[in-house]
């Protein structure tokens, strides 16, 4: 199934919120829609023979038929004449002021951020201000204003012809790193690349029980340690492992760190050091996981990640399970960092590259 598809389906949550408010918008101070469509063009007369004929026998005139009965006016004059396919009056209201401020309240409760609601206003009513827009012109300018912020982000994970190339995956407790790692080593490997994953987060068991069960499932080797052992130690021994197998991909799982927790934020920094003593270039890309659920709090984890490990792009999981995907909005808009996956579901396929034309869709629950 295709990504837009499974985006329409899964993000009901955030499309239907914005879909009712924006229907909620335009029909407060809209009204129907009473430009009547343009004629249509009266059928040119067939001209007649011109070559005399002889005179057809006279016959009798047929009787007469008799008259249909008028059909039911369909809902009023106005229901006939300004109705859109479902039957539904195109409502329409004016873009003015009282419109944009109910627009940014909008877009800030989906969690796309009063800067970025602001700019998505602003770049919306350029050149239309004062025109009347129906819901669903407003969705296209909406998704259109959304895409273009998301396009210079939209980019894949870049493979270096370094081997191994050492994918660092970080991101605070619950935010999907384990199951990312299982997909995208799934993925990789099914593009030909041989990959190793370090079970980095020794300090809880679930965790490397679960990472194996995908390392299983995707017919990748999983390096693990006792549990409480150092972390950075596994990351050091796991290149050295990956180097000897010529491993195309080394991708070390971290413990969930709190961004409030300066002593775990130190440790993440101890593995950075710690692999680099194998290679200076190391890490060469630094994933960061985050819960699309936890709305604005993202931002404030970019942040911090950012601070202590050189973040390179992000994943976002969870999509399916928040009303407030604009959230990657705001996220695009502020730090421009490459947001490489969405992952909307458990299953394997369920993680895909980010497009944007396809996410501002389902995000504005625009038909297509």
């Amino acid at each position: 199934m295709a990504l837009f598809s499974k985006l329409k389906d899964r993000l009901f949550k955030s499309s239907s919120k914005l879909e009712e408010g924006l229907d909620a918008i335009v029909e407060d101070g809209g009204e129907v829609d009473t430009t009547p469509a343009a004629p249509s063009p009266a059928p040119e007369p067939v001209p007649q023979a011109t070559t005399p004929e002889a005179p057809a026998p006279t016959k009798a005139p047929p009787p007469p038929e008799p008259t249909p009965e008028p059909p039911e006016p369909a809902k009023g004059l106005l229901g006939r004449l300004f109705k859109k396919a479902d039957d539904t009056p195109i409502i329409r209201r004016t873009l003015d002021d009282d419109m944009l401020e109910q627009l940014e309240e909008l877009l800030i409760a989906s969690d796309m951020g009063v800067d970025t609601a602001l700019r998505v206003t602003a770049n919306m009513a350029e050149g239309r201000f004062g025109k009347k827009l129906s819901t669903e012109e407003i969705k296209q300018l909406l998704a259109q204003e959304v895409a273009r912020v998301m396009e210079p982000v939209a980019r894949p994970m870049p493979i270096y012809p370094k081997r191994p190339q050492v994918v660092l995956v970080v991101g605070v407790n619950g935010s999907g790193k384990t199951t990312t790692i299982g997909k995208l080593a799934s993925q990789f490997r099914a593009a030909g690349k041989k990959v190793v994953i370090a079970a980095g987060d020794t300090f809880r068991a679930a965790a490397v029980e679960q990472l194996q069960v995908w390392g299983d499932r995707a017919g990748v080797p999983v390096l693990t340690a006792p549990e409480g052992s150092d972390p950075a130690s596994l990351a050091f021994d796991a290149m050295t492992r990956a180097q000897e197998d010529g491993a195309d991909l080394l991708m070390i799982d971290t413990a969930g760190r709190l961004q409030n927790r300066a002593d775990l934020m130190e440790e993440l920094a101890k593995i950075v050091r710690v692999i680099r003593k194998k290679d200076e270039s190391a890490p060469h890309n630094t994933l960061l996981v985050l819960d699309a659920t936890t709305g604005q709090n993202a931002l404030r984890q970019v942040e911090t990640f950012r601070a202590i490990s050189d973040v390179s792009g992000l994943v976002m999981t969870k999509l399916d399970g928040t009303a407030k995907g604009g959230v990657l909005v705001a996220l695009a808009d502020k730090f421009g960092l490459p947001i490489h996956a969405i992952g909307v579901g458990e299953q394997i396929d369920d993680l895909a590259p980010f497009d944007p034309e396809d996410f501002a869709a389902a995000l504005t629950g625009l038909k297509t």
